[in-house]
């Protein structure tokens, strides 16, 4: 019986080569794919609402109000009274908003938001107005009792 001798064996070589490829690949998909977050970057403070200050009689406000549940209402400054409610669509909001301005340059827009609305009501009634080119909203508060 013939058995190998020491000096026939050959070192098991590994390459890691097609290993390290892949690594790779998987570090580059990760990083490209990957979506960070700016979240924990902005630390806020909302504001308190202590004191109120009264606007100008003279300024023309066109008032846009918010229900608890979303519903909207808008009143030009011709308007006596404010319009009835008007569904939560983006397009029909704007639409009112429009219509009551009429040739209103550069109105104030007054959001009247209601303290449980969802935010993103509010959001829509700013996007609304600025996409008509009404950059100056102010949001009415009430003083801490």
């Amino acid at each position: 019986m013939r058995f190998g001798s020491k000096t026939d064996e050959t070192d098991a070589d590994i390459n890691l080569t097609p290993l390290i490829d892949v690594v790779f690949l998987l570090l580059i998909f990760f990083m490209v794919t990957t979506t960070f977050s700016r979240e924990a970057e902005i630390k806020l403070k909302l504001p308190e609402a202590t004191s109120a200050e009264k606007s100008d009689p003279s300024t023309k406000l066109i008032t846009i109000q918010i229900s608890d549940i979303g519903q909207f209402s808008v009143q030009g400054p011709e308007d006596e009274e404010a319009r009835e409610l008007i569904s939560s669509k983006l397009e029909t909001l704007r639409k009112s908003i429009k219509r009551a301005a009429g040739d209103l340059q550069d109105p104030v827009v007054l959001i009247r938001a209601d303290r449980l609305t969802p935010h993103e009501s509010v959001v829509n009634a700013m996007d609304a107005a600025r996409r008509l080119g009404f950059f100056q909203i102010t949001f009415a508060t009430g003083q801490p009792q």
